[in-house]
């Protein structure tokens, strides 16, 4: 009887294709639930990139030297349109020819393991803190750090959430006299 039932099912091809459908569909579902969210972080890459060089090239005018808060507004609103909950960070270094920069080293002062601004950590690459005078080469990084669309990442065993960087590098216009950047140094 046994074997009877087996051989009946073994030749009955209906139903196949259902299972090989329910076979195959998770995967596919799984690879294109993360393209799409591939897709939004790149969108959200360039949304923040576009920020920060519009940001960085108006840094560099005389009109904007000294408030540096409306340029981190600018910024974080135009991030804001298309991500309402992204949280928005900025640093600023100041360097006084590009060849001064150095690679970075970072001195984790609090010991939270995390880049904090300084005077938290301190960062040593041949630069300071700040968006400097004229003719200065200014380093202007903006970070997002914000929550993923699709849950794909955590059935993968990644976090939720996302945190994206864009550095732009530009020097000043020559709209004042300048002086000398005294870089900071860990001690």
């Amino acid at each position: 009887m046994i074997r009877a039932l087996f051989r009946r099912l073994r030749r009955n091809k209906r139903g196949a294709a259902m299972v090989e459908f329910a076979l195959t569909a998770p995967v596919f579902l799984l690879i294109l639930l993360g393209i799409f969210d591939y897709c939004w972080q790149m969108y959200a890459q360039q949304v923040l990139q576009g920020a920060v060089a519009k940001a960085g090239r108006d840094a560099t005018l005389e009109a904007h030297s000294l408030d540096q808060q409306a340029l981190d507004e600018a910024v974080e609103t135009q991030v804001k349109k298309v991500f309402k909950d992204a949280t928005v960070t900025f640093n600023r270094r100041t360097f006084d020819d590009f060849s001064d920069i150095k690679p970075l080293r970072w001195e984790d002062r609090n010991g939270n393991h995390e880049q904090d601004p300084s005077p938290i950590d301190c960062w040593e690459d041949g630069g300071r803190q700040g968006n400097g005078g004229a003719d200065d080469v200014v380093q202007y990084t903006a970070s997002m750090k914000f929550d993923r669309v699709l849950p794909v990442w955590r059935m993968l065993g990644q976090p939720q959430s996302k945190t994206l960087t864009a550095t732009t590098l530009l020097r000043n216009q020559p709209f004042a006299v300048g002086g000398d950047v005294i870089p900071e140094e860990c001690g």
